[in-house]
């Protein structure tokens, strides 16, 4: 009997997979838990359905990420800091700050975990910085930290 998995089953499958399973086990534990529902035309074409909405979401997410991508190469970060007399900064300059800088003066909002920084800025200079915006979809972010 085939069924449509509606959960995550122990060797057997993964959600939303169609599995070939004995009718007993499908009648009698599969069904009766709700793991799965019987692989009838109408449950198939509700699951083509979905599947062609998520790969829709997906392609319409990526293709907002490279949007972003392309604006971010465009731009450059400027943030202004204070520092002793060696040059070095008052504290550092991190993530959060350079998050915080692209919304306020450009207006994107970019999480401050997908900025990518071995190590907090702790210096004067240009930089370029990897963001994660999206896999596979990776923008490069000109900073300026200065005076």
């Amino acid at each position: 009997m085939k069924v449509i998995l509606l959960a995550n089953v122990k060797a057997l499958g993964k959600k939303d997979d169609v599995v070939e399973v004995a009718e007993g086990y499908a009648v009698n534990f599969l069904l009766p838990r709700k793991l799965a529902i019987r692989a009838d035309n109408k449950a198939i074409n509700d699951l083509k359905g979905k599947e062609e909405s998520k790969r829709f979401k997906i392609e319409e997410e990526r293709k907002a990420a490279k949007a972003v991508a392309e604006r971010l190469e465009s731009i450059t970060v400027k943030i202004r800091s204070a520092s002793g007399a060696d040059g070095r900064l008052y504290g550092a300059v991190t993530a959060k700050d350079i998050a915080e800088a692209l919304d306020k003066d450009f207006g994107i909002t970019v999480d401050k975990r997908k900025i990518e920084l071995a190590d907090n800025i702790k210096a004067y200079g240009s930089y370029t910085l990897n963001v994660k915006l999206y896999e596979g979809v990776v923008g490069k972010i000109a900073l300026v930290v200065h005076q």
